[in-house]
């Protein structure tokens, strides 16, 4: 059968159209809006105030999650591990931040759709097409239609809603806000102080025995590390990148710097090994002129005059612990560096 065919036999003929059988004129013919139903919050007050509670508890307790976000943040360290079942041994933090963030989210969310489905105006309005412009008649509506959806919003009369509304919505983003401080470490008083202190010993770091005067050759370059620290330690890394020491003997009447003469020992000196360009360890010296090299870009650095920088991009000397000897006869420090060790910062100066 041809599609032709088909049309001709799916039309209505003039005898059912004389037995009564009309064809509507407009089979497209809008059917308009479905009469409204209204709610029962609509219609009993009593319901009404109970969505409000609810409304209201969701946002509560979407700021107490908050709370507990920044509290889990405070309380739980970075490397502790619980088991849950059934997701087993997961760290505490990231389960505890990522549960109170999706909960306090999640009951903004739920509030809001419950307040819209169950308080605010359900009532259907066809709004008929018109041109886009900012003609004064089409400002004046916008903001008529603006201050009814406000007022059908029951923004007004709800109070108990409006004000827990504000406060979760303003108490969530202190959650982004504590989120920023793992963009690094604080530094606190961290970069001004090292391990060392008055007492500690001075521990070659190729014997790991305690140093003393006569190990300690003219022209020899020896590495010292602190008393009490290990490389057993899981911040070694860490401590040892300040603490790095760099001991060298001159002969006391080659020192010109009057302060350096009086911080040393015999003629034994103690600077860090820590570059103060880019923090690079210092490892090359020159014992005829006592100058000592930088690797990584060549700063170098007179240790008979204070460790002054006599080339390269490094911006100032290398910093100088005062020693000493105790009543065993080996070096130790008779306190911290006077300065914060390595490439300078913004506290420097």
């Amino acid at each position: 059968m041809s599609s032709q065919e088909f049309s001709e036999k799916s039309l209505p003929s003039e005898q059912d159209t004389a037995h009564g059988t009309a064809v509507a004129e407009n089979p497209f013919a809008d059917p308009g809006l479905p009469p409204h139903k209204p709610r029962i919050q609509d219609l009993d007050e009593r319901a009404a105030k109970r969505s409000e509670r609810t409304v209201a508890l969701l946002f509560t307790t979407s700021m107490l999650a908050t709370v507990a976000f920044i509290a889990s943040f405070v309380i739980f360290p970075v490397d502790k591990i619980v088991y849950v079942w059934p997701l087993g041994h997961v760290s505490a933090t990231n389960l505890s931040l990522g549960l109170t963030l999706g909960i306090a989210l999640f009951c903004i969310g739920a509030g809001a759709v419950h307040w819209a489905r169950t308080l605010m105006s359900d009532e259907e309005v066809a709004d008929d097409r018109h041109p886009i412009e900012a003609a004064p008649d089409v400002k004046a509506k916008v903001m008529a239609d603006f201050a009814a959806g406000a007022e059908e919003s029951a923004l007004g009369r709800r109070k108990l809603i409006r004000n827990t509304m504000f406060g979760a919505l303003a108490m969530v983003p202190l959650s982004g806000i504590v989120l920023l401080r793992e963009l690094g470490p604080l530094p606190e008083k961290k970069l001004f102080h090292t391990s060392w202190a008055e007492g500690k010993q001075l521990i070659n770091m190729n014997t790991m025995e305690p140093l003393r005067p006569e190990d300690v050759t003219v022209g020899s370059l020896t590495f010292a590390m602190p008393e009490g620290l290990s490389e057993e330690d899981h911040d070694f890394n860490t401590k040892i990148a300040k603490d790095a020491l760099m001991i060298v003997r001159l002969q006391p009447e080659d020192i010109k710097d009057k302060r350096e003469l009086e911080w040393s020992y015999e003629g034994i000196v103690a600077f860090s090994k820590i570059c103060t360009h880019v923090g690079c360890p210092i490892s090359l010296y020159e014992q005829q002129t006592h100058h000592v090299l930088c690797p990584c870009h060549q700063s170098t650095f007179d240790l008979s005059d204070g460790a002054r920088v006599i080339f390269g991009p490094a911006g100032h000397a290398l910093p100088q612990l005062r020693i000493g000897v105790n009543d065993k006869g080996n070096l130790e420090a008779l306190g911290d560096f006077e300065e914060p060790v390595g490439p300078a910062f913004w506290e420097r100066g």
